[in-house]
């Protein structure tokens, strides 16, 4: 059986059964679902087999986020994003930290974090304010971060800092959950993605073992994490995109309009045509990022490969043409619906919400518009 295939049990045997995440749900390693879902041999499902993993493309992961976010994108989120910190960590880590922690996400099923963001700083990590100094085999860090997914519960997590001794030195650092100076502080709560726990967490003289710093600059390292989690977040709005179609031709079944169904009505026709063909061009987008993934990962010496593209193109567009069709289409989506559509207790609200993040989180629009016209437009030989 294939793990499309796989998951496509798991979400009809478990999560079409489930009870839709609250304000109050946390999909964490303790969670019934999340256990499920471990139980299934799905959790970090792209982990290396000298791992312990099962090796699963980036192409397939595409189709596992998006059938997993057609039930429940909260879940799929919390699912997909540990690739974030264990491709970094499986990159730039030394042979044995990588072996000490990455077995046990296969093993297991536990979750690792990353934590980038700074009230600050925003969007511009070179102002990163979170350092770090050496002191003898240690590095001291100290700081605040602002949201960080699955922080709470993950069995490590891997923070970008700077040199307090070197302003342009960054490095990011693998720091323990039970880390000594090491404080989660609240959980936000967030207008979408339902049952993610997102922290902020402080660092105060919490000594890690120099060993315990990825090789490369920080800033670099996590743009090459990014690339991963950026495809599978896009390919969240394939499947929210899905359950929206199939909510909107479910409703127009029973809705009458003039005396006939309304899926008889050529205005709802063409409109959902339209949902169909801006489907496609997300899939499309997504599929052809997944594909430019998995030649550099699957090539020779990915980690040097990747270091030095960096951004991956394919996958800031995917994510950009994700964010911004899926708002189209969960928006006009939700007119269909009438004055139900405009209710939390409507499902298509709960889809527009989530299907925001897409443009917000791990760089919105605007910073990554900047990103691409300095790396690929602004030097006429990078252009497409």
């Amino acid at each position: 059986m294939t793990v499309v295939a796989e998951t496509a049990r798991f979400c009809a045997d478990v999560l079409t059964c489930a009870e839709l995440p609250d304000g109050d749900t946390v999909y964490d390693d303790a969670h019934p679902l999340w256990q499920k879902f471990v139980a299934a041999g799905l959790a970090n499902w792209w982990l290396p087999e000298r791992y312990g993993g099962r090796a699963f493309s980036l192409g397939d992961s595409v189709e596992i986020s998006a059938r997993l976010s057609y039930h429940d994108p909260g879940f799929a989120f919390s699912a997909f994003l540990p690739i974030l910190a264990s491709r970094m960590l499986e990159f730039f880590g030394s042979a044995e930290l990588a072996q000490r922690y990455l077995p046990e996400l296969s093993g297991t099923g536990s979750f690792c974090a990353t934590l980038g963001s700074e009230a600050r700083a925003g969007s511009e990590l070179t102002n990163t304010e979170t350092t770090f100094r050496r002191h003898g085999d240690s590095l001291v860090i100290n700081g605040h971060k602002q949201f960080s997914t699955n922080l709470a519960f993950a069995r490590f997590c891997l923070v970008l800092a700077r040199n307090a001794d070197d302003e342009r030195d960054f490095a990011v650092i693998l720091v323990p959950g039970e880390a000594e100076g090491f404080r989660v502080e609240q959980r936000w709560r967030m207008s979408g993605l339902l049952g993610t726990g997102t922290y902020a967490a402080t660092f105060t003289d919490c000594a890690v073992p120099a060993g315990n710093a990825l090789n490369g600059n920080g800033i670099r390292v996590l743009e090459v994490g990014l690339n991963g989690s950026r495809i599978l977040m896009a390919a969240m709005a394939i499947g929210m995109s899905r359950r929206i179609r199939d909510l909107s031709m479910e409703y127009a079944a029973t809705k009458r309009l003039g005396g006939a169904p309304l899926s008889r009505n050529a205005v709802f026709g063409a409109r959902m045509g339209q949902l169909e063909m801006e489907l496609e061009t997300i899939k499309s987008q997504c599929d052809r990022a997944a594909r430019d993934y998995d030649e550099l990962y699957l090539g020779a010496r990915p980690a040097e490969k990747f270091l030095g593209q960096g951004v991956l193109k394919s996958a800031v567009v995917a994510k950009m043409h994700s964010g911004q069709v899926g708002w189209k289409i969960a928006s006009a989506a939700s007119e269909g619906f009438g004055g139900l559509g405009y209710t939390e207790q409507h499902e298509i609200q709960r889809l527009m919400r989530a299907m925001r993040h897409i443009s917000i989180v791990e760089g919105s629009d605007d910073v990554l518009r900047d990103l691409i016209y300095g790396r690929y437009v602004r030097r006429a030989s990078r252009r497409g």
